[in-house]
C-alpha cells in the first residue's frame, strides 16, 4: 500500500528508536491512563514467542552442519576451541558488570502488571545440566525448553555434516538434501523475522508507553545504566581477554588494534559481522601477514559463531530483567545463562536481530519467560528500545574477536608473517 510507503521505506532502525522515545512521551504525559495500549505489546511479544523456537532449531541445525568435519583439523579445533573460551569469558564479564552496577534495581516492575505473580522455581546447577539432553527433543521444542533444544539441534548438525562427507553417494544425497530443506526453513525465517521486525516499533512504542505510564521519568535512569556497563564490558574484554590472547602469543596488541581498526569501525557502523567480512578478510592478508589457509577458515567461522559482544549484552540485560521485575537472578541461573549462550553461539549470528533473539533464549532458559502482559515483557521491550545502540559496540567486538583468534591461531601454527609486525610500513602483500 502506497499509503504506508512513508513507515515500510524509512530505516527500521530509526523507527525503533522512535517507537521507544514516542512511547516513554505518552506515558509520562497519559500516566496510567497509556495502559490502553497494552494489546498492542501483547501481539508484539507473541510474535516473538512465535519465531523464536524455529529460528533456533532451524539455524543451529544449519550452523552445526556446515562445520565439515574434514575441515576440522588442527587449525578448525583450535579456532572453535579459542571461541568457545571467549564467548564463556564474554557472558562472564557481562554478568560481572551487571552485578557491579545492578541495572533495572528499583525500577519496580512488578506493580506495573498483574501477568507475573507466581515464584521462579528453578532447578539446580546439577539438575540444568542433566536436563540439556532432551528425553524426547519433540517434546522438548513443543514446550520451549531452551537447552535441550539447542542440544538436540547442534548434534543433528553434526550428524548431517559428517553425512555430508560420506562416499557413499546415496547417504551423501540424502544428507545434501536434508541440509538443504534446513537451510531453506532457515531462510524463511529470516524472512518471517523480518516482517515481524516491521512490526516492533508499534510493539516497543505500546511496551514502553505502559512502562513509563507507571514508573515515569525514573525508568531513564536503568536504560542509561545497561548502556554505559555494556560498554565497559565490551572495552574490558577487549582489552584484558584479547589483549591478553595476543600477548601471551607473542603478538603486539596495540600494533593489532592499529591495523585492525579499520574492520572494528565498519562493524560498528554497518551493525553486521557478514557485511564486515570482505574488510576482515583483506585486513588478515594484507595488514596482519595470515596465511590464507587460516583466515580463509576462521575468519568466515568466526563471523558466524563468534558472539562475545553479544554474549556480554545477554548477561547484563539478563541481570537488568531480573532485577527490573525484583528477582535477582541466583548464582546457579547466572551460569545457566553462560551455557546457554555459549551453545547459542552457534549458527545464531546470521540471524536478523540476533542479539534481541538470543536474549529471548537466554531469559527462558532461567525461567523468565517473556509473555505478554507479565514484567518479564515489559523489561525485555526496554531493552529492545536500546538494541540498535547496543548492538553497534557488540558488533565491533565480534570482529575483533574473529581477527583476534585468526591471528593466535596463525601464529601457533607459523602460518604469520613476522615481518609485516616489524615494518613500521604496512606491506602490500603477505604470505598467502
Amino acid at each position: 500500500m502506497k499509503v504506508l510507503d512513508w513507515y515500510f521505506k524509512s530505516n527500521l532502525l530509526i523507527r525503533i528508536l522512535l517507537g521507544l522515545i514516542l512511547g516513554a512521551a505518552a506515558g509520562l504525559i497519559f500516566g496510567p491512563k497509556i495502559v490502553w495500549v497494552s494489546p498492542l505489546g501483547d501481539i508484539f511479544v507473541r510474535l516473538l514467542k512465535m519465531i523464536v523456537m524455529p529460528v533456533v532449531m532451524f539455524t543451529l541445525i544449519v550452523g552445526a552442519a556446515s562445520i565439515h568435519p574434514a575441515r576440522l583439523g588442527r587449525v578448525g579445533a583450535k579456532a572453535l576451541g579459542f571461541y568457545m573460551i571467549t564467548t564463556a569469558f564474554a557472558v562472564a564479564i557481562g554478568l560481572i558488570m551487571g552485578n557491579i552496577f545492578q541495572p533495572g534495581k528499583g525500577l519496580e516492575l512488578a506493580g506495573a502488571a498483574s501477568g507475573f505473580g507466581k515464584a521462579l522455581t528453578q532447578p539446580s546447577l546439577i539438575e540444568t545440566l542433566v536436563n540439556i539432553i532432551p528425553k524426547n527433543p519433540f517434546n522438548a521444542i513443543a514446550s520451549g525448553q531452551i537447552l535441550p533444544t539447542i542440544f538436540f539441534s547442534l548434534i543433528f548438525g553434526i550428524g548431517i555434516a559428517y553425512l555430508r562427507e560420506s562416499e557413499d553417494e546415496r547417504v551423501k544425497g540424502s544428507a545434501d538434501t536434508v541440509f538443504r530443506f534446513f537451510e531453506g526453513s532457515a531462510e524463511v525465517m529470516y524472512k518471517v523475522v523480518n516482517w515481524m521486525l516491521q512490526y516492533a516499533p508499534i510493539g516497543v512504542f505500546a511496551l514502553i508507553a505502559v512502562v513509563f505510564g507507571k514508573q515515569g521519568a525514573e525508568a531513564f535512569g536503568p536504560l542509561g545504566i545497561v548502556t554505559f556497563a555494556v560498554y565497559l564490558g565490551l572495552m574490558t574484554h577487549m582489552l584484558l581477554v584479547y589483549g591478553g590472547a595476543l600477548a601471551i602469543f607473542g603478538i603486539n596488541p596495540l600494533k593489532f588494534f592499529r591495523r585492525a581498526k579499520e574492520a572494528m569501525i565498519t562493524a560498528f557502523v554497518t551493525r553486521s559481522s557478514g557485511g564486515t567480512l570482505p574488510v576482515s578478510l583483506d585486513i588478515a592478508q594484507k595488514k596482519l601477514g595470515v596465511s590464507k589457509g587460516v583466515y580463509s577458515f576462521t575468519l568466515p567461522l568466526g563471523a558466524t559463531i563468534n558472539m562475545d559482544g553479544t554474549a556480554i549484552y545477554q548477561g547484563v540485560c539478563a541481570i537488568f530483567v531480573g532485577f527490573a521485575i525484583g528477582t535477582p537472578l541466583t548464582m546457579g541461573q547466572q551460569m545457566t545463562v553462560i551455557m546457554t549462550a555459549v551453545l547459542a553461539s552457534v549458527g545464531t549470528a546470521g540471524v536478523p536481530g540476533a542479539g534481541a533473539i538470543m536474549l529471548l533464549m537466554v531469559l527462558n532458559s532461567v525461567g523468565l519467560s517473556v509473555e505478554p502482559g507479565t514484567t518479564v515483557a515489559m523489561a525485555y521491550a526496554m531493552i529492545f528500545g536500546i538494541d540498535a545502540l547496543l548492538d553497534m559496540g557488540r558488533t565491533a567486538l565480534n570482529v575483533t574477536g574473529d581477527l583476534t583468534v585468526t591471528c593466535v591461531v596463525a601464529k601457533s601454527e607459523g602460518e604469520i608473517d613476522e615481518a609485516c609486525w616489524e615494518d613500521v610500513g604496512v606491506p602490500e602483500k603477505a604470505v598467502s
